[in-house]
């Protein structure tokens, strides 16, 4: 048990509510560059604070920085931070904690998925003037302030003495966010306070805590007990069963938030792939586009939407939803046609079948276990023999990231209006200098998708950028290393008497939970 005890006293000076929040998923660490994670940033960003951050629509609005321009030659950009922004600890904000962070982010030991996809763009970092920051770039970068919200600042002595291990104690939880951290017992709660620095409107809860609750029957049951005030990931199942009762009330939002299937489709021998008698190959049949295509016209998205979502996902075609950001509204799901997929498989020369191994999380999106054990069913119909591992989270990520397995299921969300931080961490061939593939678990590698991604996050017109992103994302489903399954529905729920403001990013937030007037 990793936990921090720190003094209540400033807290108890102030009078508040203290309110409970149910998470479906645990936070990886309280290291906030340990690992580019939606339930890890969610929790984090109640201490730290970026330089810019994004309103519930992922409209880019001031953060630590109160303002930002492009330098006139294009080389860069200019943030000039709130002079009135102060750590915890009293200590104000200064353009050197800026370039610190930057500076640590590329070299956190045992990171399962870097943030130098957020940075990559940086080529250096200087300190124009106490309240100045200049991020140099290489080239013109136009979506740099899009680009960085998850990059949340700590001051330059944390930034580079603090371990992971230092973050995850306590030791070096020092921000300039709304609350600070009292307690974080990794895997089950985080406990936070009211930051008495902090220089905006205070939250009317003085204590906040942050309950980890995997099992969706137990955290609606947590609610209608009201042993927590807000749930997040509602699950489908009992939405008409909470709009009845008159103690509750539901909150929706859009999401970005994709779930999708990944192939290795990079080794010759792959460890989850055999024949059709289950004996070991030297042939890996998901490196036939073919195969990738016949898997993928197998899959009933319509089916899954409405009977295991009911109704709460959006089948998907593409990694940007339809109606959000740049998304191609001609880049449709690939309709369901296991007669087709029969005859790819034979004309690929797998008429009989292979075996394969298919994982995926168990307690991380909404009813991610079901659609694991669905998606394998409908691959048998097509005569592929299908072994699914559903596995805790905290186990299928961290072999993700060894590349442990053929053909897995993961999600991905990226709020920004603009594809770049989808194509750079799961689309761009692996380049650890340039911050492209850092969660490519598939060993995907096509030159032309990364110098179409090359080309728009330079180009200036908005409308070239979009055409751009639009021939990538076409080129890269066409080649079907991923196959994109749906993009989820956000459902919150709170007791009456609290109001929350749904996020298109599914973040879960104290900040956006209000005492009803």
């Amino acid at each position: 048990m990793l936990a921090l005890g720190l003094p209540m006293a400033a807290a108890a000076q102030a009078p508040g509510r203290e309110v409970t929040i149910a998470l479906g998923a645990p936070p990886a660490s309280f290291d906030p560059h340990f690992f580019a994670h939606s339930p890890s940033f969610m929790v984090q960003q109640h201490v730290f604070e970026p330089l810019v951050w994004r309103d519930e629509q992922s409209r880019t609005i001031a953060a630590m920085a109160e303002r930002w321009e492009m330098l006139p030659d294009g080389a860069g950009w200019d943030f000039h931070l709130n002079p009135q922004a102060r750590f915890s600890d009293g200590q104000p904000v200064t353009a050197a904690d800026v370039a610190a962070t930057f500076a640590r982010i590329p070299d956190v030991p045992n990171s399962p998925g870097r943030l130098s996809i957020y940075i990559n763009q940086v080529r250096a970092v200087e300190a124009v003037g106490p309240h100045t920051v200049r991020l140099l770039t290489h080239g013109p970068a136009p979506l740099l302030p899009e680009n960085i919200p998850p990059v949340m600042i700590v001051p330059e002595h944390v930034a580079r003495e603090a371990s992971t291990q230092d973050f995850n104690s306590g030791r070096a939880v020092i921000g300039s966010g709304p609350f600070r951290l009292v307690q974080y017992v990794q895997g089950e709660r985080v406990v936070f306070e009211r930051n008495p620095a902090w220089r905006g409107t205070p939250s009317p809860f003085s204590r906040v805590t942050f309950r980890v609750i995997a099992n969706d029957s137990a955290r609606v049951a947590a609610l209608r007990a009201n042993d927590v005030q807000l749930i997040e990931i509602v699950p489908p199942r009992d939405l008409a069963m909470l709009e009845r009762d008159s103690n509750v009330a539901i909150w929706r939002s859009p999401g970005t938030r994709l779930v999708y299937v990944y192939f290795d489709v990079a080794r010759d021998t792959s460890p989850g792939v055999a024949d059709a008698q289950g004996r070991p190959m030297d042939r890996n049949p998901l490196r036939d586009p073919r195969v990738r295509r016949a898997l993928s016209v197998a899959i009933d998205r319509t089916a899954i939407s409405r009977q295991i979502m009911e109704g709460a996902a959006a089948p998907a075609g593409q990694m940007q939803a339809i109606g959000l950001g740049v998304a191609d509204p001609a880049l449709g799901p690939d309709a369901y046609d296991p007669a087709r997929a029969r005859a790819l498989l034979a004309e690929a020369g797998w008429g009989e079948g292979f075996t394969l191994s298919f994982a995926g999380p168990n307690d991380r999106y909404v009813n991610d276990e079901r659609i694991l054990q669905a998606i394998g069913g409908f691959w048998q119909r097509i005569g592929v023999k299908v072994r699914v591992e559903a596995l805790p989270s905290n186990v299928f990520f961290p072999r993700g990231a060894r590349r442990e397995f053929s053909a897995a299921m993961t999600g991905w969300q990226s709020s920004a209006y603009e594809p770049n931080n989808i194509f750079a961490p799961v689309l761009l061939s692996e380049n650890r200098t340039r911050g492209w593939g850092t969660v490519n678990r598939m060993g995907y590698s096509n030159p032309r998708v990364d110098d179409i991604y090359s080309r728009a996050v330079v180009a200036l017109d908005a409308a070239e950028r979009q055409a751009l992103w639009r021939e990538g994302m076409r080129v890269a489903m066409e080649d079907a290393p991923v196959l994109p399954i749906h993009h989820q529905m956000n459902i919150w729920a709170t007791r009456q008497g609290l109001t929350y403001a749904p996020r298109s990013d599914e973040y879960t937030l104290a900040t956006s939970l209000r005492i009803a007037p």
